[in-house]
């Protein structure tokens, strides 16, 4: 424990001045020529966005929301890794490692926290207790950016095992989400011995080939997703799995670019009827877009996808020839990509203990559904506790 040293959230008044000034001098391009999201963000969307974030979005309040977290860094690896340890007051608590993905953050967790920890404060029972920890990977947020490449969500999983360990949990439950399922699945790899099960939304999976003459409705359906997907939602990961420093130049430079690159996939992946503010408050969205502003962390986060999603791509589009034996519950949200089968899953999770396709949300679970988000993950840890 010697290693690992408080952190609080200080940014100064100097870095929220100058977003300010960024975002006034923003040289906007011309209208786009549709009506619609076809061509990317509609400029009037944006310009509007920007401006209530330059004139009206308070930072000082999400910081102190995330400030109410108790946040550590330790060094793993050579590097250095923020997270928050929100320890839970019911002693039978069941550690929970919590893993995000982009363009996610801490801020995605902030609703389901005191749920997940103090159950009883909500009307819950208190044997569906955790000690939630939430770390940031490197390259995101508060944690160091590598300098060297290798940091793959294998080698992330291997920190989370180790930070898992350094925090005296000898058996623990991991949650992930966009890279968050990934890393949590490598978990379930790597640290069989001390792990209870995992909870993913949703597993990586790809579709089963034995299956096409025999697909059900949801299976054709998430295939045609894909096959979307690849044609037009998948521009971004293309960039940034190729060539994330060309694109951070851009990134790292105007607020108002960042705004536009990380408000596309709000509006893609939430449950929103194609208005992300059917999600998601602006203030919501605007946290998770000035913690990447503020961190300098657009370039560092992209590199993830250099590092691994060519490999992710094939689990969940093409071929899977890994299993994973660990307990494993999944959630399908309804607006979220992949969305594979229970069969299809099943190839690679080998031991799936829940499985549930919810009514409503999207691939930002947390956010967008926080009372279904925290009612999977106690439905799941309920089986394996």
């Amino acid at each position: 424990m010697s290693d690992i040293t408080p952190f609080k959230i200080d940014i100064s008044d100097d870095a929220l001045r100058d977003l300010r000034e960024r975002l006034e001098r923003t040289r906007w391009p011309e209208a786009e020529t549709v009506t619609d999201w076809s061509q990317g963000v509609p400029l009037a969307y944006l310009r509007e966005l920007c401006r209530y974030w330059g004139e009206r979005y308070d930072w000082r309040a999400t910081e102190a929301r995330l400030n109410a977290l108790p946040q550590f860094r330790t060094e793993i690896d050579g590097i250095g890794v923020h997270f928050a340890h929100v320890r839970s007051p019911h002693p039978q608590a069941l550690p929970l490692v919590i893993t995000n993905g982009w363009p996610g953050s801490m801020a995605e967790y902030l609703k389901v926290v005191g749920p997940l920890t103090d159950p009883t404060a909500y009307g819950g029972d208190a044997s569906d207790a955790f000690h939630v920890v939430l770390p940031s990977i490197p390259g995101y947020n508060f944690s160091d950016k590598p300098a060297r490449p290798g940091w793959n969500v294998q080698r992330v999983a291997r920190a989370w095992a180790e930070l898992m360990a350094r925090l005296g949990y000898d058996r623990y439950g991991a949650q992930g989400s966009d890279w968050g399922t990934s890393i949590s699945t490598s978990l379930g790899q790597q640290d069989l011995d001390h792990l209870a099960g995992i909870h993913l939304t949703p597993p990586i999976a790809a579709p089963d080939p034995a299956t096409f003459d025999d697909l059900t409705r949801a299976e054709q359906a998430t295939l045609d997703a894909l096959r979307n997907a690849q044609e037009w939602e998948s521009g971004y990961s293309a960039q940034q799995s190729t060539r994330p420093q060309t694109l951070g130049y851009a990134l790292l430079d105007s607020p108002a670019g960042l705004c536009g690159w990380i408000v596309e996939k709000f509006r893609a992946w939430t449950d929103c009827d194609g208005e992300p503010e059917n999600a998601l408050t602006r203030d919501e969205i605007l946290d998770t877009v000035t913690l990447y502003w503020l961190t300098g962390t657009a370039t560092s986060s992209a590199r993830l996808y250099w590092e691994s999603f060519k490999q992710v791509s094939e689990w969940f589009n093409q071929v899977t020839t890994d299993t994973v034996t660990v307990p494993t519950g999944c959630s399908i949200f309804p607006k979220e990509i992949p969305r594979p089968s229970r069969r299809w899953a099943a190839k690679r999770y080998t031991d799936i203990r829940y499985w549930k396709e919810v009514a409503q949300g999207g691939h930002f679970a947390a956010l967008e559904q926080p009372e279904l988000f925290v009612d999977e993950i106690r439905s799941f840890f309920r089986l394996v506790r």
